[in-house]
């Protein structure tokens, strides 16, 4: 006699590729991803994007209004705005991801070795934490790069990357210190110490893996925070430097002077910088969600 469960197939259940995954179940990240991606690979082929070359002075053409010719018009001295944008977006993005990387990846090791070995080494690495989150992120950015000043290499600027990074240690410290406390209570850290495991292996082996996700987060949401500090410092002229394309130094200097004359030297950057973090912290935050077990999608 055969059953209704033995005469039906047992169908596998399809699983999604985690990229597929995170698009369905968070649709506001997807459309930050694919804003991410959009400005890649303006970057990568400004070349061949952008109509003009963003360092050519044309004369004849200054403060010309948006038109066919130049689709969201000239600044002061001719250039184009909108290849001078799409340019841009390559200074934003090499210095967004490499201070966002440096400053994350600096914050999630001092947090670990911070919460492993306790005692009076966390209690020093705390106080210093403590005394640069008493400064405000943009004061002491300023600071730093105004002592270490310029220093080009491959076309970024060296210091300005370290200048915006080290705001961010003491705060992916906190955040990774928290989950690495947490994760060293666990039995299985003391039955590796009882073991004999090095402190190298317990930590790469078993607490790294751990704060990943936390540690991936931080990284993307400081990629926003660190291209809001380029373009504010570039604003401040103590950033990149003409006539190298960027979005914040092409809110200063002439821009300011023409900005009823020529509103779109401000306003076009202005929404490029705007629409960069916003989609940094889209993705950032949809990543936090897809990556948290404890809610339930």
């Amino acid at each position: 006699m055969t059953t209704l469960a033995s005469t039906v197939p047992y169908k596998v259940p399809v699983r999604l590729h985690p990229v597929l995954h995170f698009m369905v179940h968070q649709p506001l990240g997807a459309a930050g991803l694919a804003v991410i991606v959009a400005m890649a690979l303006a970057a990568v082929f400004a070349p061949l994007i952008a109509p003009y070359d963003p360092l050519t002075v044309d004369y004849n053409a200054m403060l010309a209004v948006p038109s066919w010719e130049h689709w969201i018009g000239t600044d002061s001295f001719g250039r184009d705005v909108l290849s001078r944008i799409i340019y841009g977006s390559r200074t934003a993005l090499a210095v967004g991801f490499l201070a966002s990387f440096l400053g994350s990846t600096g914050g999630a090791v001092i947090g670990v070795v911070s919460a492993y070995f306790g005692g009076k080494i966390d209690m020093i690495i705390q106080g210093v934490m403590d005394v640069l989150l008493s400064f405000p992120i943009i004061v002491l950015a300023l600071a730093v790069v105004a002592m270490l000043g310029q220093n080009i290499v491959l076309g970024i600027d060296v210091n300005l990357v370290i200048a915006i990074a080290i705001p961010m240690l003491p705060r992916v410290e906190r955040v990774v210190r928290s989950s690495a406390l947490a994760i060293r209570e666990l039995p299985y850290i003391d039955a590796a110490r009882t073991a004999g495991f090095s402190h190298t292996r317990i930590i790469f082996r078993h607490i790294v893996p751990n704060v990943v996700a936390p540690y991936l987060i931080m990284l993307t949401a400081y990629v926003a925070q660190a291209i809001l500090s380029e373009a504010s410092l570039s604003f401040l002229g103590l950033g990149v430097t003409e006539p190298t394309p960027s979005w914040g130094l092409m809110l200063s200097g002439a821009a300011a002077d023409f900005y009823q004359q020529a509103p779109w030297m401000i306003v076009f950057p202005g929404v490029a910088i705007s629409l960069a973090v916003f989609a940094f912290n889209l993705f950032g935050d949809s990543l936090r969600d897809w990556l948290d077990p404890k809610i339930k999608i």
